[in-house]
């Protein structure tokens, strides 16, 4: 089992200036959080797919993943292409059958539990599955800037990662996707596949506004 972090977007909504996974949290960059969560047994090896002029993974310390980090620098515009790219750069000393853990870089606050959950589940499970939530808050859909109407939650659930499946899988549902594809689950429904939901925790935010940064650093700090 490995897992792979793409990593080669900008993040401009919650770190204007500089790349999102940059962003200091706790004194460290928060790709270095990212990394952390999902550098345990029995994950073996974590990649981090980079874009190809990405200058800055190299000024920071990465000595604490020595031997298990390796940067691929072959993002893609899409998070779907950067998927892509980086599980065809690892194919040659992998196995079709292998599962990998697909994790944001803009999660830095996957708890040890949340990750064992997820990992047991979908070990036992024909095609892997994801974090989610439950969706706890009335939803509206808007027309604009105005209600349209109240949709119905009870089964919805907000997606988080990471997911887990296994890399030949991941690779064809990717390379046969059509239309916009936000997370590696949905590729996969794409197939006629139905991956596990996992219930995850709300600590599992992702940075996305400015505002969760504080929020991100609050939680690691508490840990900490």
């Amino acid at each position: 089992m490995f897992a792979l972090i793409p990593a080669a977007g900008s993040g401009s909504r919650a770190a204007a200036g500089e790349a999102k996974q940059y962003a200091l949290l706790a004194g460290r960059p928060m790709l270095w959080h990212a990394i952390r969560a999902v550098c345990v047994p029995p994950v073996q090896s974590v990649f981090v797919v980079l874009a190809p002029g990405d200058r800055t993974f190299a000024s920071h310390d990465w000595s604490a993943y020595e031997g298990r980090l390796e940067p691929l620098y072959c993002g893609g515009a899409s998070r779907r292409d950067s998927v892509h790219n980086g599980l065809l750069a690892t194919l040659g000393d992998r196995d079709a059958g292998d599962w990998v853990l697909v994790h944001d870089a803009a999660r830095p606050c996957l708890s040890r539990a949340d990750l064992d959950r997820l990992i047991a589940a979908c070990e036992q499970h024909e095609v892997g599955g994801i974090l989610a939530l439950p969706i706890a808050e009335t939803v509206k859909r808007a027309a604009h800037d105005h209600i349209e109407k109240t949709e119905e939650r009870s089964d919805l659930w907000l997606a988080q990662t990471p997911q887990m499946f296994r890399v030949g899988l991941l690779l064809q549902a990717l390379r046969q996707a059509r239309g916009a594809v936000t997370d590696e689950a949905s590729a996969v429904e794409q197939l006629g596949l139905k991956p596990k939901l996992v219930q995850g925790s709300r600590e599992n935010l992702k940075v996305t506004w400015p505002e969760d940064l504080a929020l991100a650093e609050g939680i690691l700090e508490r840990r900490a």
